[in-house]
């Protein structure tokens, strides 16, 4: 039995079949630096996903190995009982490019434990218990955020947890109201939320929740005006606006460090993860110090807040701030978007391409006039893209979306070989 052989018979033996790896003949991964990986048997890929958008500033990056390395070597536990520097040093990078008022932080070891929280300290802050979501959402697989996520695939049990409501997607590719869909379209969607409100909740809603860019629901970015009139609603009716920018944070979306200050939205509670520590387990919550006072009961977290783990956060903001990510992700951004559109343009079966920065898709139709959804064509395009050493992710409610998400330090000539890849990719497709 060869190396990979034996790798791959003991996935299947010991690990959850839920867990599914993502192509027809599962990829060992063994390396990686920037955003270049290599297999068990050394053939090297171009990383065009970043580990669903979490290698922030590349795979290994010098800097941060070197924080978490020499944090091993004097602190590698002690849990929240207890006050680190490095804890302290993340916190405080992070309050400094979050907007508005947001700087009391409280760390977790995933997105999923930080949606968790940020619920929580809305029940708290409000005395309430609904909260309204989005269809298409994703926001964790524990059982409350399941609940919170619309996207049946990602839902393993029925809905279990009280209180959770679900709102119109805003989705301009398929708006009901008009094509293009536009700002008119926006107050349509929001007045779903107001109807929701009235209609299946007791009319005091502890809070909204939403992604400012739908991730697994397909990269979808809500038409202009949209998340700002939503959060007029939520709280003309007293609840909380939550943002959800565990993929579209940290610089990824372009111009702004998190995805909802596009819309020109002070949220009262963010949520993050992936991209604040360059891999390392990290999670947050994140509030303005008024809300933070709502939460009296003592909390705790083992390994959330960890030195390590605190150590590559405050080294992975410190180099997404020297680089400058948020400026570097609009300037490759558009140099992908460009590429991307052009391959629209040669064929039919690429319906939509969307997203913004440095997260972008492209949604896979049958045809154009009746948008039916493709998810065979989006699978064969993944393993082509794999034949072409190229590695991409999928999204989308039927699994339809093909989505790029690099790292941030991407270069213009990596972006490049990137579409030049992509689009033999597609080529191979059209010859079959």
């Amino acid at each position: 039995m060869s190396h990979d052989q034996e790798v791959l018979s003991g996935q299947a033996e010991f690990i959850l079949p839920a867990v599914r790896p993502l192509y027809e003949k599962p990829l060992i991964l063994h390396k990686g630096k920037g955003v270049w990986v290599k297999d068990v048997n050394g053939r090297e890929y171009l990383d065009l996903f970043a580990g669903i958008l979490t290698t922030s500033v590349g795979h290994c990056n010098p800097h941060v190995v070197a924080r978490m390395t020499d944090q091993l070597g004097k602190l590698g536990h002690t849990s929240t009982l207890y006050v680190t520097e490095p804890q302290v040093e993340a916190s405080s990078r992070l309050a400094s490019i979050a907007p508005g008022k947001l700087s009391q932080t409280f760390f977790t070891n995933s997105g999923t434990e930080a949606i968790e929280s940020a619920i929580q300290m809305a029940f708290l802050h409000t005395g309430r218990s609904e909260v309204i979501g989005l269809r298409q959402s994703y926001h964790g697989r524990s059982f409350m955020a399941s609940n919170l996520t619309a996207v049946s695939s990602w839902r393993p049990l029925a809905t279990s947890f009280p209180g959770i409501k679900h709102v119109q997607t805003p989705y301009p590719y398929r708006c009901p109201y008009k094509q293009p869909c536009d700002a008119s379209c926006a107050e349509k969607f929001a007045n779903d939320i107001e109807d929701v409100i009235r209609t299946t909740t007791n009319g005091k809603p502890a809070a909204f929740i939403a992604e400012s860019v739908m991730g697994v629901g397909g990269y979808i970015v809500p038409p202009p005006g949209y998340l700002k009139r939503a959060a007029e609603i939520i709280r003309s009716y007293g609840g909380l606006f939550i943002s959800d920018e565990v993929q579209s944070g940290f610089g990824r979306s372009g111009t702004h460090w998190f995805g909802i200050e596009h819309s020109e939205v002070e949220p009262d509670i963010m949520a993050m993860a992936k991209g604040i520590a360059n891999g390392a387990p990290v999670g947050a919550m994140i509030t303005s110090p008024e809300i933070a006072e709502s939460w009296q009961a003592k909390t705790i977290s083992t390994f959330g807040g960890n030195p390590i783990s605190m150590a590559a956060a405050a080294a992975t903001l410190e180099v997404m701030v020297d680089e400058d990510v948020p400026q570097r992700a609009t300037v490759q951004g558009e140099q992908l978007l460009t590429g991307l559109l052009q391959l629209k343009d040669q064929f039919e079966w690429i319906g939509d391409v969307r997203g913004r920065g440095l997260m972008l898709g492209l949604e896979l139709v049958e045809d154009r006039e009746e948008k039916k959804p493709f998810p065979a064509k989006a699978q064969a395009l993944l393993e082509s893209c794999k034949n072409q050493g190229l590695l991409v992710g999928i999204g989308g409610l039927y699994s339809h979306v093909v989505r790029l998400g690099p790292s941030l330090l991407v270069t213009a000539p990596e972006i490049e070989e990137g579409l030049k890849r992509f689009g033999r990719a597609c080529h191979e497709l059209e010859e079959r």
